[in-house]
């Protein structure tokens, strides 16, 4: 059974056709990156998945059901510029967020919560920021608290939308090798992702979109300059100068 299955999806903005009728199956334990050039609709798949923006037609699976039914075995990390950095929120305030999913209303943050936010700070190397304003840290520490949320939320699916973006070189390795040790535990890892350069090497799973599906599978054989041309049509020229698609 796929960790996500999308049937027909189509969906519009501001009365703009965004996504136009996708098929996608998206299998248990795999590091997905979704690829495509700015207002391919790679953010508005996500959002849609999440049930945070309306269909105008198809249907959306989590492990065979309903969203309604299997929403807390979801986590989301937005793009920075989704984030209101001056919420007068700690660090610790911002993780243990993750665990609100399994409480009831008015129902108290446990040791056992307290507990597994600590690990998911570790984990991430930023448990001595646990008393830090999140709009004090840097842009990778930042990307790393809201990481370290998802982790403590203990999902089977993690969404991340473009969470290299303002990132150092060493964050984002320390990212990547963590999203490949999760998915090598069984966690299905989707990351919209902008670096062709990068792509091959971090996922082994990759999904060309640009309003519509293009092409998805394999790394090995998906990652083809035929299907990088089909995805980035408008933007060629920049590519071979570049150098991302070679001569």
């Amino acid at each position: 059974m796929p960790a996500i299955s999308i049937q027909g999806l189509s969906v519009s903005y501001e009365r703009k056709r965004v996504l136009s009728n996708i098929y996608l199956d998206i299998e248990v334990g795999h590091l997905y990156g979704i690829i495509g050039p700015n207002g391919a609709g790679k953010s508005t798949l996500f959002k849609a998945v999440l049930g945070l923006l309306p269909a105008n037609s198809g249907q959306i699976f989590i492990e065979g059901a309903p969203l309604a039914q299997m929403r807390r075995r979801i986590a989301y990390v937005p793009q920075k510029n989704d984030v209101d950095w001056n919420f007068p929120a700690t660090v610790a305030d911002v993780v243990l967020m993750g665990r609100y999913p399994y409480k009831k209303v008015f129902e108290r943050l446990s040791a056992g919560d307290r507990q597994i936010a600590h690990t998911a700070m570790e984990e991430l190397g930023i448990e001595h920021f646990a008393n830090r304003q999140i709009g004090e840290l840097s842009g990778g520490q930042q990307q790393r608290v809201f990481l370290a949320r998802a982790l403590c939320q203990q999902p089977d699916i993690l969404l991340l939308d473009e969470p290299f973006v303002g990132v150092d070189m060493t964050t984002e390795e320390k990212i990547i090798q963590l999203l490949q040790k999760l998915a090598a535990e069984g966690k299905t890892i989707l990351v919209v992702h902008h670096d062709l350069a990068s792509a091959p090497r971090y996922f082994d799973r990759i999904v060309f979109i640009n309003q519509r599906l293009i092409a998805h599978g394999d790394t090995n054989t998906t990652f083809t300059q035929e299907n990088i041309a089909k995805t980035y049509t408008s933007q060629l020229p920049i590519l071979h100068q570049t150098g991302m698609l070679g001569s």
